[in-house]
């Protein structure tokens, strides 16, 4: 009997069961040789990655100090009025840039006129009162002369009364000797005793008038010295007199010259605190006038950070007012005398048991150049990113 012939599988059936073959067969693991060849370029990746940051870090960063704690800073100007009164103009609003000199504020100057003509008319007045006692002692001096020409005539007087008085006395003693023999009468020596008193008394009032024409020349002599002392090594423009009286009409327009406010520096206006109208004493704040071309940067680092920094050494510094593309540069200038903590409203107290040591920040001043300022300006208050190079000198 003949063998049945051998069924042969459909080819659906043959698919299948291809596919349930691969379905059960595990997938082949990773060979050796592949497996290290990643791991190599994992190590070359990471030894090329260490090296870069090495050549990054010691070129670029070491020695290269950083902060974000930065302030922009300026030495404000406090604009006050030096005078009282009121307010007649504001020629500037605030955020305005100003140049030295330009008018600011006006104020009413009346009042300054006034002063102004009345030290001019105190001045004219003490220059003539100069000029008066200038001339009193010239008069006082001629006076001098004329006293001593006074005692001169008194004095000759005088002698004309001794001269007198000895006439008299000889004429007296001869009618007494003639008395006695009879040749003189009683008439004559009664007579020649008259004129012999009568020449005392003239010589007693000759004597007097010597006296008082010696004090009158004293008493001229005294009011001479005393007009002299008041003009001797001065001019009418150094007598003190005169010299008080400019000085004050000096201060008068002075004060005349205040009542026009100018700009003290080159900046900007803020805090602008006047208006029109309003009355102003002196010595109060109006404005203030912050010059922008001179700020500066205080940079609070940690004390930490400062052991390499010193004067001079170059800084580079970035502003979120301008980004990072703009990169100012300037130069470390000083060093604060304290910490921030230092000079505290409420200083830290640290004497306590439970202390913990907090590291603190000493502000360095910084200098910006110019040019970097002129370019972009900054304005007071902005943050800065600062980095200090202490590679160099």
């Amino acid at each position: 009997m003949a063998d049945a012939p051998t069924a042969q599988p459909t080819a659906e059936a043959t698919a299948e069961t291809t596919a349930q073959t691969n379905d059960d067969t595990p997938p082949s693991p990773p060979t050796a040789g592949k497996r290290k060849k990643l791991l190599t370029i994992l190590a070359v990746v990471v030894v090329v990655g260490a090296i870069l940051w090495a050549i990054w870090y010691f070129v670029f960063e070491a020695g290269r100090v950083h902060t974000d704690n930065a302030y922009v800073g300026a030495d404000s100007a406090q604009v006050t009025s030096l005078v009282s009164g009121a307010v007649t103009e504001v020629r500037v609003g605030g955020t305005q840039p100003v140049r030295k000199g330009d008018i600011l504020v006006v104020i009413d100057p009346a009042d300054a006129r006034i002063d102004v003509a009345t030290a001019e008319a105190a001045l004219l007045e003490a220059q003539q009162k100069y000029g008066q006692t200038a001339a009193l002692a010239g008069s006082a001096r001629s006076k001098v002369s004329s006293r001593n020409a006074d005692i001169a005539q008194a004095r000759a007087r005088l002698a004309d009364a001794n001269a007198v008085v000895a006439r008299t006395k000889i004429d007296l003693d001869r009618r007494q000797q003639l008395i006695a023999s009879g040749a003189a009468s009683g008439e004559e020596l009664t007579t020649a005793r008259a004129a012999y008193q009568s020449a005392l008394a003239a010589r007693q009032l000759a004597q007097a008038g010597v006296a008082s024409a010696i004090a009158t020349e004293n008493s001229a002599g005294a009011d001479a010295a005393a007009s002299e002392a008041l003009v001797r090594g001065t001019t009418i423009d150094t007598a003190p007199d005169v010299a008080s009286a400019r000085a004050r009409l000096n201060k008068a327009r002075l004060d005349l010259a205040r009542t026009v406010i100018r700009a003290p520096v080159d900046g900007v206006v803020t805090n602008r605190q006047v208006q029109v109208g309003q009355r102003i004493a002196a010595g109060a704040p109006i404005m203030t006038v912050v010059p922008i071309a001179s700020a500066y940067v205080d940079a609070n680092y940690k004390e930490s950070q400062l052991r390499d920094v010193k004067i001079g050494q170059p800084v580079e510094l970035t502003s979120d007012f301008y980004g990072d593309d703009v990169v100012f540069h300037g130069r470390v200038t000083g060093f604060a005398g304290g910490t921030g903590a230092a000079f505290s409203l409420i200083p830290a107290q640290n004497a306590t048991g439970n202390w913990v040591k907090v590291v603190q920040r000493l502000p360095v001043r910084i200098v910006i150049d110019p040019k970097d300022m002129r370019a972009h300006p900054l304005r007071v208050g902005l943050t800065m990113d600062a980095v200090i190079d202490t590679r160099g000198k």
